[in-house]
Protein backbone atom coordinates (compact mmCIF):
# COMPACT_ATOMS: atom_id res chain seq x y z
CA UNK A 1 0.00 0.00 0.00
CA UNK A 2 1.52 3.26 -0.97
CA UNK A 3 0.26 5.97 1.52
CA UNK A 4 0.34 8.75 -0.79
CA UNK A 5 -1.65 7.41 -3.23
CA UNK A 6 -4.16 6.09 -0.92
CA UNK A 7 -4.80 9.88 0.41
CA UNK A 8 -5.29 10.80 -2.92
CA UNK A 9 -8.23 8.22 -3.43
CA UNK A 10 -9.83 9.37 -0.04
CA UNK A 11 -9.28 13.10 -0.87
CA UNK A 12 -10.88 12.04 -4.31
CA UNK A 13 -13.84 10.40 -2.58
CA UNK A 14 -14.84 12.71 -0.53
CA UNK A 15 -14.32 15.52 -3.31
CA UNK A 16 -16.90 13.53 -5.07
CA UNK A 17 -19.53 13.11 -2.13
CA UNK A 18 -19.24 16.99 -1.35
CA UNK A 19 -20.12 16.72 -5.23
CA UNK A 20 -23.33 14.88 -4.99
CA UNK A 21 -24.29 16.65 -1.63
CA UNK A 22 -23.99 19.77 -3.82
CA UNK A 23 -26.10 18.70 -6.49
CA UNK A 24 -28.44 17.43 -3.59
CA UNK A 25 -28.68 20.99 -2.31
CA UNK A 26 -29.62 22.31 -6.08
CA UNK A 27 -32.81 20.40 -5.66
CA UNK A 28 -33.91 21.69 -2.39
CA UNK A 29 -36.59 24.68 -3.01
CA UNK A 30 -35.91 27.57 -1.63
CA UNK A 31 -39.02 29.89 -2.75
CA UNK A 32 -36.99 31.07 -5.63
CA UNK A 33 -37.19 29.43 -9.32
CA UNK A 34 -33.60 27.88 -9.92
CA UNK A 35 -33.55 25.23 -13.26
CA UNK A 36 -31.27 22.79 -11.27
CA UNK A 37 -35.23 22.56 -9.60
CA UNK A 38 -36.17 20.35 -12.76
CA UNK A 39 -32.49 18.57 -13.26
CA UNK A 40 -34.62 15.18 -12.24
CA UNK A 41 -37.71 15.74 -14.84
CA UNK A 42 -37.20 12.73 -17.39
CA UNK A 43 -39.51 13.20 -20.39
CA UNK A 44 -41.20 10.63 -23.01
CA UNK A 45 -39.80 12.16 -26.27
CA UNK A 46 -38.69 10.41 -29.42
CA UNK A 47 -40.21 6.76 -27.67
CA UNK A 48 -38.08 6.92 -24.84
CA UNK A 49 -36.79 8.69 -21.42
CA UNK A 50 -34.58 11.80 -21.68
CA UNK A 51 -33.27 14.01 -19.37
CA UNK A 52 -35.82 17.28 -19.23
CA UNK A 53 -31.96 19.11 -20.11
CA UNK A 54 -31.15 17.37 -23.27
CA UNK A 55 -35.24 17.87 -25.14
CA UNK A 56 -35.25 21.83 -23.55
CA UNK A 57 -34.21 24.74 -22.55
CA UNK A 58 -34.84 25.80 -18.75
CA UNK A 59 -34.35 29.13 -17.59
CA UNK A 60 -35.67 31.19 -14.64
CA UNK A 61 -36.86 34.46 -16.14
CA UNK A 62 -38.18 35.98 -12.39
CA UNK A 63 -37.60 35.40 -9.21
CA UNK A 64 -41.09 33.04 -8.76
CA UNK A 65 -40.87 31.62 -12.68
CA UNK A 66 -39.24 28.90 -14.55
CA UNK A 67 -39.85 29.06 -18.39
CA UNK A 68 -38.81 26.00 -20.08
CA UNK A 69 -38.35 26.28 -24.21
CA UNK A 70 -38.77 23.02 -25.97
CA UNK A 71 -35.64 22.40 -29.17
CA UNK A 72 -38.70 20.66 -30.87
CA UNK A 73 -42.08 22.13 -30.34
CA UNK A 74 -43.42 18.89 -30.50
CA UNK A 75 -42.05 18.09 -26.85
CA UNK A 76 -44.23 20.60 -25.86
CA UNK A 77 -46.86 18.69 -24.17
CA UNK A 78 -44.71 15.68 -22.93
CA UNK A 79 -42.43 18.44 -21.06
CA UNK A 80 -46.00 19.74 -19.28
CA UNK A 81 -46.93 16.20 -18.90
CA UNK A 82 -43.80 15.15 -17.25
CA UNK A 83 -43.42 17.85 -14.81
CA UNK A 84 -47.17 17.60 -13.99
CA UNK A 85 -46.57 13.68 -13.14
CA UNK A 86 -43.71 13.74 -10.93
CA UNK A 87 -44.88 13.94 -7.50
CA UNK A 88 -41.76 15.31 -5.65
CA UNK A 89 -41.96 18.78 -7.53
CA UNK A 90 -45.76 19.71 -6.96
CA UNK A 91 -45.81 22.09 -9.83
CA UNK A 92 -48.52 23.09 -11.99
CA UNK A 93 -47.39 23.58 -15.27
CA UNK A 94 -48.76 26.00 -18.07
CA UNK A 95 -48.25 26.17 -21.97
CA UNK A 96 -49.19 28.51 -25.07
CA UNK A 97 -48.36 26.76 -27.58
CA UNK A 98 -44.50 27.55 -27.67
CA UNK A 99 -43.14 27.74 -24.21
CA UNK A 100 -44.13 25.94 -20.82
CA UNK A 101 -44.40 28.13 -17.99
CA UNK A 102 -44.14 27.50 -14.21
CA UNK A 103 -45.20 29.71 -11.59
CA UNK A 104 -43.30 28.66 -8.25
CA UNK A 105 -45.37 29.54 -5.31
CA UNK A 106 -43.76 30.59 -2.08
CA UNK A 107 -43.21 28.56 0.49
CA UNK A 108 -44.72 28.33 3.22
CA UNK A 109 -43.47 27.98 7.18
CA UNK A 110 -44.50 24.91 7.26
CA UNK A 111 -42.52 23.73 3.46
CA UNK A 112 -39.65 25.74 5.06
CA UNK A 113 -39.09 23.76 8.02
CA UNK A 114 -39.84 20.84 6.11
CA UNK A 115 -37.00 21.79 3.23
CA UNK A 116 -34.51 22.25 6.55
CA UNK A 117 -35.10 18.68 8.12
CA UNK A 118 -34.30 17.69 4.58
CA UNK A 119 -31.47 19.66 4.11
CA UNK A 120 -30.39 18.30 7.69
CA UNK A 121 -30.73 15.26 6.22
CA UNK A 122 -28.44 15.58 3.28
CA UNK A 123 -25.54 16.87 5.34
CA UNK A 124 -25.89 13.63 7.41
CA UNK A 125 -26.27 11.72 4.66
CA UNK A 126 -22.89 13.24 2.71
CA UNK A 127 -20.80 13.25 6.71
CA UNK A 128 -22.14 8.92 6.86
CA UNK A 129 -20.28 8.54 3.73
CA UNK A 130 -16.97 10.36 4.60
CA UNK A 131 -17.17 8.54 7.62
CA UNK A 132 -17.22 5.37 5.44
CA UNK A 133 -14.73 6.48 2.89
CA UNK A 134 -12.78 7.39 6.29
CA UNK A 135 -13.23 3.61 7.96
CA UNK A 136 -12.02 2.23 5.05
CA UNK A 137 -8.89 3.70 4.06
CA UNK A 138 -8.06 3.00 8.06
CA UNK A 139 -8.84 -0.39 7.66
CA UNK A 140 -6.70 -0.78 4.72
CA UNK A 141 -3.88 1.10 6.26
CA UNK A 142 -4.16 -0.98 9.22
CA UNK A 143 -3.91 -3.73 7.05
CA UNK A 144 -0.97 -2.56 5.59
CA UNK A 145 0.90 -2.08 8.97
CA UNK A 146 0.47 -5.38 10.34
CA UNK A 147 1.61 -7.34 7.11
CA UNK A 148 4.79 -4.76 7.38
CA UNK A 149 3.86 -2.77 4.22
CA UNK A 150 3.92 0.25 6.19
CA UNK A 151 5.57 1.52 9.59
CA UNK A 152 3.41 2.09 12.26
CA UNK A 153 4.68 5.76 12.20
CA UNK A 154 3.26 5.80 8.21
CA UNK A 155 -0.13 4.38 9.61
CA UNK A 156 -0.39 7.26 12.36
CA UNK A 157 1.08 10.14 9.34
CA UNK A 158 -1.41 8.23 7.38
CA UNK A 159 -4.94 8.60 10.16
CA UNK A 160 -3.67 12.26 10.72
CA UNK A 161 -3.81 13.38 7.23
CA UNK A 162 -7.02 11.31 6.65
CA UNK A 163 -8.62 13.05 9.82
CA UNK A 164 -7.76 16.65 8.00
CA UNK A 165 -9.23 15.72 4.87
CA UNK A 166 -12.31 15.04 6.65
CA UNK A 167 -12.51 17.73 8.98
CA UNK A 168 -11.84 20.38 6.23
CA UNK A 169 -14.51 17.90 3.85
CA UNK A 170 -17.00 18.76 6.84
CA UNK A 171 -15.98 22.54 7.00
CA UNK A 172 -16.59 22.96 3.27
CA UNK A 173 -20.83 20.34 4.40
CA UNK A 174 -21.18 22.73 7.12
CA UNK A 175 -20.57 26.21 5.03
CA UNK A 176 -22.57 25.07 1.90
CA UNK A 177 -25.65 24.11 4.26
CA UNK A 178 -25.68 27.27 6.37
CA UNK A 179 -25.99 29.39 2.92
CA UNK A 180 -28.79 27.27 1.87
CA UNK A 181 -30.32 27.21 5.09
CA UNK A 182 -30.15 30.86 4.68
CA UNK A 183 -31.76 30.74 1.59
CA UNK A 184 -34.37 28.45 2.59
CA UNK A 185 -35.44 30.40 5.67
CA UNK A 186 -35.08 33.99 4.88
CA UNK A 187 -38.84 34.88 2.68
Amino acid sequence: MNPTQALTDVKAKLDAATEHFKNELSKIRTGRAHPAMLESVMVEAYGQQMALKTVANVTAPEAQLLQITPFDPANLQAIATAIRDNPSLNLTPTDDGHVVRIQIPPLTTETRQEMAKILGQKVEDTMISARQIRHEALQKAEAAEKSKEITRDDLESFKKQIDEALAKQKTEVDGLAKTKEQEITTL
